[in-house]
Parts: structure tokens; C-alpha cells; sequence
């Protein structure tokens, strides 16, 4: 294993991956890829889930209280996303999708800042779901967040408009069953690449951090790009700890005029 921590290397190395178009590469994104645009790690000390304990989905189901407390969460989390933009590594990964090097992205964000840098709905596997709308729990019709602060103000659950189901923020809640097709998916992606890359992940949620272990048994050269150890470091080729949105400051342009 190769550890890089020098922002010049990493750049060099991302370069030569660039050149090289004969990789299918998949991607899998944490937390850590979007703390650079200001987002903080909701995990970490001092995150909403040290002062406020994440809300079961079960009892999200059973109890008025728990949904409004969740709602209220939501709410507390899209004034983070709404401030916050895209850095230069979410864009490199759009760049990389649109010259089908990056054939899958997989991400355990919800903060939908892939999205708003672009990236091709068809390639993205959010496998943790999406904070920044919600969809009935009966019908699964979408909705707006904020157009349901007023039932939450007034103590009231937001209720859907076309079957008066719950509404809940599209999210995966803890106790929650994982979409399997959406799983399915992403282990199938992983076995069929030949270079499977980790954008700041910490590699210890599941079933998310099995997945590059699955694209190491399958052939595929596995790179991590993470500020701290992973569990999944002596499975790699090279681990890069450098801050993302530097390391993929204009990548595009750099790279295309070492073409």
C-alpha cells in the first residue's frame, strides 16, 4: 500500500488515472467529501447526533412526538445544505461521469450536493437516502420541506396532499429497512469495475463499507481518499490523505492540458 500526503503527489496520481481511459471506475462518497463545503459531519463530537439522538424509524411510525422532532431535525439540517455548494471534488466526479470514466456513484450523503454539481441521475445510487425532500410513506409522493414547516410549527405531523399518508424526509432513519434494489445495484457496480475510489469515508457504516472489499475480491484496484485510517487501508493500492476539495482543485483543467 502506497500512502500519499503530499497535495503534489495526489495530484500527480489523480492525473495519470485521468489518462488512463481504459478504467471503469466506480466512486463512493462519505461525509467527509462535503464537510468541505461546510456541511458538518453529523457523527462527529459537537454534530447534531451528539446533542440530539437520531430519531428510530419505528418510532417516527408510533409517536406524534418522535415525528415532530425528526421534522424539526430536518429542518435544522437544510439550513447547513442550503448554505452550502458543490467544492471541486463533487465537480471532478461529474466531470469524470460525463467522459464515462466514472460509470456509478455511490454515495451515503443526503445532502444532495451531487446533484447541484451536476452529476447524471442515472449513475447516483444514494444509498442513505435524500434529506433534502420528503416522500409519503403510503404512496410515495414527493414533497417539499419547507412548504411543511407550518404543520410542524403548529404541532401537526405533515400529512401528503394526494392520500393523507405521513410525510417524511427521504432519508433512511435508523431501523429503517435499506433499499435493496438500490443495494443490489451497488455491489453489482463494484464487482464490475476495474478501480473502485473512497472519497471521504470513514468506512465503518454499513453495508456501504463493504462494498470496496467487494471490488478488491472482484480484481478491481481500490484508492482512498480520507483524512483519517480506515478499516479498509491494507486493501488498498494507495491511500491519499489530503483535503479533497484541494486535491481536485481544477482538475478538468489541469488534466486536459496534460493530455
Amino acid at each position: 500500500m502506497t500512502l500519499i500526503t503530499s497535495l503534489s503527489e495526489a495530484r500527480d496520481f489523480l492525473a495519470k488515472i485521468y489518462k488512463d481511459d481504459r478504467l471503469r471506475i466506480v466512486a463512493l462518497t462519505g461525509a467527509g467529501i462535503s464537510t468541505e463545503s461546510g456541511i458538518p459531519d453529523f457523527r462527529s463530537p459537537g454534530g447534531i447526533w451528539s446533542r440530539r439522538q437520531p430519531v428510530q424509524y419505528q418510532d417516527f411510525i408510533s409517536s406524534e412526538d418522535a415525528r415532530l422532532e425528526d421534522w424539526d431535525r430536518r429542518f435544522e439540517m437544510m439550513d447547513f445544505f442550503e448554505k452550502s455548494e458543490p467544492n471541486a471534488a463533487h465537480e471532478a466526479l461529474t466531470l469524470l461521469a460525463q467522459e464515462d470514466r466514472l460509470t456509478c456513484l455511490i454515495t451515503q450523503n443526503v445532502d444532495g450536493l451531487h446533484q447541484a454539481a451536476g452529476f447524471p441521475e442515472d449513475r447516483l445510487i444514494e444509498i442513505h437516502g435524500n434529506s433534502t425532500f420528503a416522500t409519503c410513506l403510503e404512496c410515495g409522493r414527493r414533497a417539499g420541506l419547507d412548504a411543511q414547516r407550518a404543520e410542524v410549527e403548529a404541532a401537526r405531523s405533515p400529512r401528503c396532499d394526494a392520500c393523507g399518508g405521513l410525510l417524511k424526509a427521504a432519508v433512511i432513519s435508523f431501523g429503517q429497512q435499506m433499499p435493496e434494489a438500490k443495494l443490489e445495484r451497488a455491489v453489482q457496480a463494484a464487482r464490475e469495475c476495474d478501480l473502485f475510489l473512497v472519497l471521504g469515508s470513514s468506512l465503518v457504516v454499513h453495508p456501504a463499507a463493504q462494498l470496496p472489499a467487494v471490488a478488491v475480491r472482484s480484481g478491481a484496484g481500490l484508492v482512498i481518499l480520507n483524512g483519517q485510517e480506515t478499516p479498509l487501508d491494507s486493501l488498498a493500492t494507495t491511500v491519499i490523505r489530503t483535503p479533497l476539495a484541494q486535491t481536485f482543485a481544477n482538475f478538468g483543467e489541469e488534466n486536459e492540458q496534460n493530455l
